[in-house]
């Protein structure tokens, strides 16, 4: 006879999450309308069900074990299961104002047309978009002044990372110009912290080639111009390489950009009705970005 595999009781992960997503089991509290020994109990409960401690706590402050870190990952997508089952049969209104945060290092014009055109079709959602470097965003998300950020995650950038998917960098220059030929190499980017600039340069590093910033935009279609009007080379995304560009490889003496992961974040226990169609519109779109990459 097959032993039983045990479930986790989908109200013991949504105070988990609550606990971490809002910083404390106080907060946590007041959001589930729960004491807070009531809650502790509930942490202490499912770490019994999973067999590993999840929360170490460090005074006022908390710390996620490696297994709390894990666990919160499938903690997010099942209660956003368990959520959006639960709407098609209760169907509660879905409106008000979402702040959606998209990184100007990704594709973010890809993602802003998907979001728009989403938008349209909901009559009862606003969208206030919010583009800007990964780091800026994810704070941002930290400080509650946005609701769902799309951003290229970093080690240890796992507080409230929901999915991920990888990326595959790519060089670019003018389909009409040979910057990629000078020493050193003339460089379009971002600005300083910028994801893609620390691959270009690590690349250059390993192949004992020098570089230097031709020009530095926070926006994408900036370096896109830049790029097509030859005044460099640049890292992008196959979303961002546009007419005009031509992808540079090994046979060029440049070597192959480090992959990336693009990130998904949010605060579960302030998602809306509304934010969750955001969030699956979202999900959808960049597993459709992933998936075309496959071949």
């Amino acid at each position: 006879m097959m032993s039983r595999t045990p479930n986790i009781p989908t109200d013991l992960l949504r105070s988990f999450v609550t606990v971490i997503d809002l910083g404390g089991h106080t907060k946590a509290a007041e959001v589930l309308g729960r004491s807070q020994p009531a809650v502790s109990l509930q942490i202490k409960r499912l770490e019994q069900v999973v067999e590993s401690k999840l929360i170490v706590q460090r005074g006022r402050n908390f710390k996620l074990t490696e297994a709390g870190e894990v666990l919160a990952l499938y903690a997010r997508q099942i209660l956003r299961l368990n959520d959006e089952a639960m709407s098609k049969f209760r169907n509660p209104a879905a409106t008000g104002t979402i702040r959606v945060g998209l990184p100007t290092d990704y594709a973010v014009a890809f993602l802003q047309s998907m979001l728009t055109e989403f938008a349209a079709k909901q009559a009862d959602i606003e969208l206030e978009i919010h583009c800007d470097l990964s780091r800026r965003l994810r704070g941002s998300l930290h400080s509650d002044d946005l609701d769902i950020v799309v951003a290229l995650t970093q080690t240890g950038a796992s507080e409230h990372l929901v999915r991920s998917w990888q990326e595959q960098p790519i060089w670019v220059t003018g389909s009409k110009s040979t910057p990629h030929e000078a020493d050193p190499v003339p460089l379009v980017s971002h600005p300083e912290g910028c994801e893609y600039r620390n691959r270009m340069v690590h690349a250059l590093a390993r192949t004992g080639r020098g570089w230097r910033i031709a020009f530095t935009s926070p926006g994408i279609s900036a370096l896109q111009k830049a790029v097509m009007d030859g005044v460099g080379v640049s890292a992008m995304t196959r979303k961002t390489c546009i007419q005009g560009m031509r992808v540079l490889g090994e046979e060029d003496g440049y070597p192959e950009l480090s992959t990336f992961a693009v990130g998904l974040y949010y605060k579960h226990p302030r998602l809306s009705p509304a934010g969750l169609l955001v969030i699956n519109r979202l999900i959808s779109a960049l597993d459709e970005a992933a998936a075309e990459r496959e071949p």
